[in-house]
């Protein structure tokens, strides 16, 4: 995902929610131009023109009625960021129909010809806006490889899919029988993207059209070509469930690199399936694509920029050493595979569900190849990056996320959940029920929220509350003598009751002072593994 290190999250502390626009409800909600139509199937075919930086194409929409609008509201939104300019709409029958323009929302009329196998043809064509700092600052990358070749792609995630092409750009609704996607380019290249290959097309001697099909439900932002002088190197995974096909594309140059490091990708599908379940995808295969930027987590065709180092480029974002001895690119954006393209959050105010628990996939990730000990140490680690600076949960309608704590501090709420609940075996079968009850479906913080306090047969309510929902953890006031330690909340939210840990045994904890009797054998360890703030007093 785009906030993948400090700085940025530095950044979003600088920064408050501040007050929002028309344009950013029009965006953000899923209001009478949106929540009638179920969208269906997206067929979609673009040409780049690397020379001028321009862009043209079209994109055939399927969707079916879900729920009769009102009349007068019978719209239809699609969105397209400027500059880039849409052309016509053309219902299925090819008839042009009439559109309003509102800021990045167009709104079309007429389009219903019947409940089921409605279509639309969009037309556009522009400079899509550039990236200044991919993936932090979203739209389009056009480069050069280190030997020279024209390289292009595009990283798009919170700045949405309509910054290059028009879409129902939401993540609230997927197009339930996948996509397909015609890229034309400058025919000594290659396009990589999403799902299986379909095929090339030479069209002369200057462009091909590489075509792709993704068969299941895909976010908008995970759409991506990879245009470049690309080489493949195959390879397949024998997983839950059987033979998936695994394809690294790398620049020409770098073969040999990428068979080095790239070993830890089937070692993360065997972690991550562990933990989780089945690979979320084995109809539309698995790819690492290098692309001209650190990372993103598109479905079925991860962006891999980590220059072929262990680490986040070489460093740890733990400060342990522990975060050294793998590939954090390759394990973060692959764990998104389950959290954020399996299950998405139907608002990126929920943006946490991706972020919080695909952190925390790199804590499982060790866990399951070098034990717990060192998944422990490197948890723990990852807290000195969290700011405490805003609620992790963004507001909800307007586009817009919560805190960057939503990486560290959700991975180190889930790990204090897994500690108080104390069976790892069974909090491992609650995670793989969730993305098997979740499967290929978009979420509220709600429905999790709910689903791990029925399957942990906890309230983890307040929780939820204290960690997502209010800007600092839960403080636990101790006072320590030689014979007794008495202890409390102090901060928490009313009526948090989260239980201690004195070493593995779980202590009830309240606002009221509570007391542990220190006897021989029996000293009180409070376990570093639940995050939360101290306060003690001797």
């Amino acid at each position: 995902m785009k906030h993948l290190f400090f700085f940025y999250s530095l950044l979003l502390a600088a920064t408050s929610f501040g007050q929002f626009t028309h344009a950013d409800s029009l965006r953000g909600t899923y209001g009478d131009s949106r929540n009638w139509w179920d969208l269906k199937h997206y067929d979609l075919s673009v040409t780049f023109d690397i020379d001028q930086k321009e862009i043209h194409g079209k994109n055939t929409i399927q969707f079916a009625v879900s729920e009769l609008p009102e009349t007068g509201k019978q719209e239809l939104q699609i969105d397209l960021q400027e500059p880039m300019v849409l052309d016509s709409v053309l219902s299925g029958k090819h008839k042009k129909l009439l559109v309003r323009k509102d800021g990045n929302a167009y709104y079309i009329s007429n389009v219903i010809n019947s409940e089921q196998n409605n279509e639309i043809t969009v037309y556009f064509h522009g400079k899509p806006r550039v990236a200044k700092h991919a993936p932090w600052d979203g739209g389009i990358v056009w480069t050069k490889d280190h030997n020279g070749s024209p390289w292009v792609s595009i990283a798009c995630q919170g700045q949405g899919a309509s910054v290059w092409f028009p879409c129902k750009d939401s993540q609230f609704d997927e197009p339930d029988n996948g996509v397909v996607m015609h890229y034309t380019c400058p025919g000594e290249l290659v396009c990589v993207s999403n799902g299986t290959f379909l095929g090339k097309e030479v069209n002369n001697l200057k462009q091909s059209t590489y075509s792709w099909k993704v068969s299941n439900p895909i976010n908008n932002y995970c759409m991506i070509p990879y245009i470049g002088d690309y080489v493949n190197m195959h390879e397949h995974f024998t997983g839950e469930k059987g033979n998936l096909e695994i394809d690294y594309w790398v620049l020409r140059g770098n073969e040999e690199k990428a068979k080095k490091q790239f070993g830890d990708a089937p070692k993360t599908l065997k972690a991550l399936e562990y933990w989780f379940g089945p690979y979320p995808f084995y109809e539309d295969g698995y790819k690492l694509v290098e692309a001209p930027y650190l990372g993103m987590e598109h479905q079925s065709a991860v962006a891999y920029g980590n220059g072929f180092k262990n680490g986040y480029m070489g460093s740890d974002l733990s400060n342990t050493g522990v975060g050294l001895k793998w590939d954090f690119i390759i394990v973060h954006e692959s764990g998104h595979e389950w959290y954020g393209n399996n299950i998405t959050s139907k608002d990126i105010a929920d943006m946490w569900i991706h972020e919080g628990f695909t952190c925390y996939s790199e804590t499982l990730f060790t866990d399951y190849w070098f034990g717990k000990e060192d998944a422990d140490k490197y948890c723990r680690g990852l807290r000195k990056n969290i700011l405490n600076d805003r609620p992790v949960i963004g507001p909800y309608g307007v586009n817009t996320e919560g805190s960057g704590d939503m990486y560290y501090k959700g991975a180190n709420m889930l790990h204090t959940i897994r500690t108080i609940y104390g069976n790892d075996s069974l909090f491992r079968m609650m995670l793989r029920k969730m993305n098997a009850d979740f499967y290929h479906q978009t979420v509220t913080t709600q429905q999790i929220e709910q689903f791990m306090s029925k399957e942990l047969g906890m309230d983890l309510s307040k929780v939820f509350d204290q960690y997502l929902r209010t800007k600092t953890p839960p403080t636990l006031q101790l006072k320590v003598s030689k014979r007794k330690v008495k202890f409390r909340w102090v901060n928490g939210v009313e009526g948090f009751n989260m239980p201690i840990m004195n070493g593995n045994q779980k202590l009830a904890c309240s606002a009221k002072w509570s007391t542990y009797t220190i006897v021989p054998d029996h000293p009180f360890n409070l376990n570093p593994n639940l995050y939360l703030l101290k306060k003690e007093q001797k």
